[in-house]
This record gives structure tokens, C-alpha cells and sequence, in this order.
């Protein structure tokens, strides 16, 4: 997203695209019903809990280690191949965010890097900085024509500008950049779906939309599909009014699956069920 010429909050024009209000409240409302249900008032921790894990393994899928849930559930070991730390990063991404909140707002930049190291888990002199001139990208389900070093500095930098100075834009319309510049940046040697998706929950999780964490986008962005993803990325990296606003709509949609999620967890767990 570039930000030359731009308003003074670039981030908030775009909720005056044509739909984004429309999404924003359907997104509100689905929130709204899961926050309502009488099983969160007695027994959220578990909701948060079962939305991490289920979130993590939507994120894993969409970076092509699609595990069945309870795979997820029962394994431990993480290190067997490369299926393996996908989700073992997935994890521990979801774990990390939480205890980034407070962090993000002042240092955008530093989060990114701290989500990497989660992420790889590796001793890689590549793990934790943004890529280099000449340094290749292990990101192989995302085809777009990757960015070059210097263009990847300049726009994080301005995407942390933008946060730090703060937006008076829906908590969406900020998660849907978020997301959608590192996943177009891909600015770590790997990792960069994982990354982008912790970094979509830590905004929505901090904005207020989403205080508990029990509306884990990944997973609907998992539900949706990736050929879906990838189709809605390709709008949001044409820059144009009709590609941000179809990748806002997306990341919307996939906030409401998430939701539903949780919402189905909560049901399950009021008939005795789980």
C-alpha cells in the first residue's frame, strides 16, 4: 500500500470504498453474537484456548500443512518435516500475539521481527530481520512478483508510521492492510503467511473488536479457500479501489467464519458436548 500523496490517514479512506461499511458492521454483528452467548460469560478462557488452536491450524493450512484438527491436538513433536514446523510455528505464533499487544502500537516493526523468530524457531542469520537484496523467498504458494529490498524497507516503514500514528479506520479495514502489505511484501526469507496472519490477529485482537481472541480470522480464511486468498490478494495488490476493497471484504468474511467457529464451540460446550 503506498502512501504517497496520500491523506492524512490513508488507512481511514478506506473505509469509504464502496462495501467496506457494508462489511465492517456485518463483521460488528458477528462479533457481537459470539461476545453475547451465555457460555462466554462463565467459560471464555476455554473459547480462547479452542480459537487459538483452531486459528493456528487454519493459518497452516493456507501455508500448506492442512492437518486435521485433532492432529493438531494430539501432536508434540514439531520437527519431523517441513509439513510439521509449519504448524509448530502456527502455534506458537498464536501463543506469542497476546503478549505483543502492548508492544505493536509503539513498535510495529519490532513485532514483525519477533513474530519471525517465533516463527522459524531457527538460528538462521535470515530469521528476524526484514530480507536483503539478493536473498531468496521460501514462500511457494504465493506467486506474485516479489517486491525488492529497498521497496520492502520503504513501505514497512510506512506501514509502521501509519500505526504508530494511529487511524481512525474500522479495526478491519487496519487488520485487511496489515495482512494483505507483508503477505505483498513478503518481507522475511519465510514464513510470511504465518507472520502476516499473526500480525491480522494482533490488530484485532488490540483494537478492541476482538478483546478475547475468540474470532480467529484464520480460520475462515482456511474455510474460504485459497484459491479464494490468493484471488483477493491479487486485488489488494493491484491497488485499486475495487481490489482493496474485495480484500477488506474478504478478510470481513473470514473474521464472521471465525466467528461462527467459536460460536459453534459455544454451543457444543453448552449441550455438554465438549
Amino acid at each position: 500500500m503506498s502512501t504517497t500523496g496520500a491523506t492524512a490517514d490513508p488507512l481511514a479512506a478506506l473505509g469509504s470504498l464502496p462495501g467496506v461499511a457494508e462489511s465492517v458492521e456485518s463483521v460488528r454483528k458477528a462479533v457481537d453474537r459470539v461476545y453475547g452467548h451465555r457460555i462466554m460469560r462463565r467459560r471464555s478462557n476455554e473459547i480462547t484456548s479452542e480459537a487459538a488452536l483452531r486459528g493456528a491450524r487454519g493459518s497452516a493450512a493456507l501455508s500448506g500443512a492442512d492437518w486435521a484438527l485433532e492432529e493438531v491436538r494430539r501432536r508434540t513433536d514439531f520437527g519431523a518435516d517441513e509439513d510439521a514446523r509449519v504448524v509448530g510455528g502456527a502455534l506458537r505464533l498464536t501463543a506469542e500475539a497476546g503478549q505483543l499487544l502492548s508492544i505493536w502500537r509503539q513498535s510495529p516493526l519490532r513485532v514483525l521481527a519477533r513474530l519471525h523468530l517465533v516463527a522459524a524457531a531457527s538460528k538462521d542469520d535470515r530469521v528476524g530481520r526484514p530480507r536483503q537484496g539478493g536473498e531468496a523467498v521460501d514462500e511457494p504458494l504465493i506467486e506474485l512478483p516479489l517486491p525488492d529490498a529497498r521497496e520492502v524497507s520503504g513501505r514497512l516503514e510506512g506501514l509502521a508510521e501509519l500505526i504508530v500514528a494511529g487511524t481512525s479506520a474500522p479495526a478491519l479495514v487496519t487488520a485487511a492492510v496489515v495482512h494483505g502489505e507483508l503477505l505483498a511484501l513478503r518481507p522475511f526469507a519465510s514464513y510470511n503467511g504465518l507472520v502476516a496472519r499473526a500480525a491480522e490477529r494482533i490488530v484485532l485482537i488490540g483494537s478492541g473488536l476482538d478483546p478475547k481472541a475468540v474470532c480467529p480470522s484464520e480460520v475462515g480464511h482456511a474455510e474460504l479457500g485459497r484459491a479464494s486468498y490468493l484471488a483477493a490478494l491479487e486485488g489488494y495488490v493491484s491497488g485499486t479501489p475495487e481490489g482493496m476493497a474485495a480484500w477488506i471484504a474478504q478478510c470481513g468474511r473470514a473474521v464472521e467464519l471465525g466467528a461462527r467457529e467459536s460460536t459453534a464451540v459455544c454451543e457444543a460446550l453448552q449441550r455438554g458436548a465438549a
